[in-house]
């Protein structure tokens, strides 16, 4: 599976996303560090949807940033959990992760949309 190149994506939400995203990242970034120092998960995961999702917890009110996307954080054990990720999928989405420290892992939920994306941090 591709996790980049989507025509889908990069068509109808990857200028929204990437708008919010900038606004965002360092609190994205910050909450990485704590999940993964916290022994939470190795893989944080967050979640970008238009509207509440019971997929881990609210980081960033949308409404509070005046922003098209609430982001939630979650991670891998959370989503194998939830029946997002089948057990079987672990390794294949263990192999494909991007160093977090460099890519964050977003999980964006929309009505008609549903796909992981690794997006890079934007260098300091």
């Amino acid at each position: 599976m591709d996790y980049f190149n989507d025509p889908e994506l990069n068509g109808k939400y990857l200028g929204t996303i990437t708008k919010d995203f900038v606004v965002v990242c360092d609190t994205l970034l910050e909450a990485s560090s704590q999940i993964r120092k916290g022994d939470f998960s190795q893989y944080p995961i967050f979640v970008f949807a238009k509207q509440e999702v019971p997929l881990g917890g609210l980081l960033v009110n949308a409404d509070d940033l005046n922003l098209d996307w609430h982001v939630f954080a979650s991670y891998l054990e959370l989503f194998v959990q939830q029946g997002i990720v089948e057990p079987d999928g672990v390794a294949y989405f263990q192999a494909n992760y991007k160093d977090p420290d460099e890519f964050c892992c977003l999980f964006v939920l929309d009505k008609e949309f549903t796909k992981f994306v690794f997006i890079p941090y934007p260098e300091d």
